[in-house]
């Protein structure tokens, strides 16, 4: 089969190269799937650099959610065991962790409703206990997060302020949905947020860029806001001051949605419900940008870690000349 692999970190347009290999063996507990969409998601572009938590094996494939076909000829979504990644015709995947792709999603739709969209429902609903009716402020919400964090906040009944960079990603946050679109690169974030809100600032924001959105978070934060963490996609950690929070009476509220699958993988399979339940309404659509062929997997990560992308773009082995085989 064809696989994408990364035999020395780097950057991924230069560190991963498209190669003839076997097809992975599952192990126990393991199952072999065709892969049928994989979704890029800025970890991959981490891990090639040697920059994410979870380090895989050189060499290794790239891709960590696929929407996969079993054997039995199931559509399932499935995060691919490493170093057996999703960038490849074929992956493998924990048995016990196979979802169900729901049938109003397309394949390139169903790869990207899982992780992103898990960390939204997670970070909004079980950490931040949104309600409806409150403000909620997505930083890089025309981003493959930030969309999916702007649909849910949307489906759950709260005003949804999007803060992106740049005319273009302003365009899809107002298609997304938002209530209000503030451009960081034109607009004063602080100054436009408080006027949106009259003063009081947002109830929950979230956060998956650190370096300078944090900041703007902490000074237009609600009273009994809450600050959810999701990520650094800005490559620069902040350091709060929790003085601060103490002073404006807020909560900082780390979200890592990857433990929930040995901590609580029941609430992962209660979420997935929630999700395919959203879905079949219509109140929330994976934003898939882009649809490319395996053979441009690398240009399309690299894009991705370079931050100029909007919503997902789909890895889709089937496609030639860009379209459907």
């Amino acid at each position: 089969m064809q696989a994408w692999q990364v035999h020395q970190n780097g950057e991924p347009a230069e560190a991963m190269r498209l190669q003839e290999v076997d097809r992975p063996t599952p192990g126990d507990g393991q199952v072999l799937l065709k892969v049928r969409a994989a979704n890029i998601n800025f970890p991959d572009a981490l891990m090639c650099r040697g920059h994410y938590q979870v380090r895989p094996p050189l060499p290794f494939t790239p891709g960590v959610e696929i929407c996969g076909e079993t054997e039995d000829g199931r559509r399932v979504i499935a995060t691919p065991a490493l170093p057996h990644g999703g960038f490849a015709e074929y992956a493998v995947a924990d048995a016990a962790a196979l979802l169900p792709a729901p049938d109003a999603l397309d394949d390139a739709e169903a790869a990207a409703l899982h992780i992103g969209y898990q960390t939204g429902w997670f970070g909004l609903h079980r950490r931040a206990r949104l309600e409806a009716g409150e403000t909620l402020l997505v930083h890089a919400a025309a981003g493959g997060v930030g969309s999916a964090a702007v649909q849910l906040g949307k489906a759950a009944g709260a005003t949804v302020i999007g803060v992106v960079g740049g005319a273009d990603k302003a365009a899809v946050a107002r298609e997304l949905g938002c209530d209000v679109v503030i451009d960081r690169r034109s607009e004063n974030v602080i100054g436009a947020v408080k006027e949106a809100t009259g003063g009081r600032g947002a109830d929950v924001i979230y956060d998956p860029v650190g370096g300078d959105a944090y900041p703007q978070s902490t000074k237009v934060v609600a009273f009994e806001g809450r600050i959810v963490v999701v990520g650094f996609a800005s490559g620069s950690i902040p350091s709060p001051a929790l003085n601060h929070a103490l002073v404006k009476n807020y909560a900082i509220l780390g979200l890592h949605w990857g433990l929930y699958n040995t901590k609580n993988p029941k609430l992962v399979l209660h979420c997935h419900e929630q999700l395919t339940e959203l879905a079949a309404r219509g109140a929330i659509k994976p934003l898939v940008s882009e649809r490319v062929p395996l053979s441009g997997a690398a240009a399309a990560v690299q894009r991705v870690a370079d931050g100029v992308t909007t919503g997902r773009i789909a890895v889709v082995p089937t496609l030639e000349n860009g379209a459907a085989a």
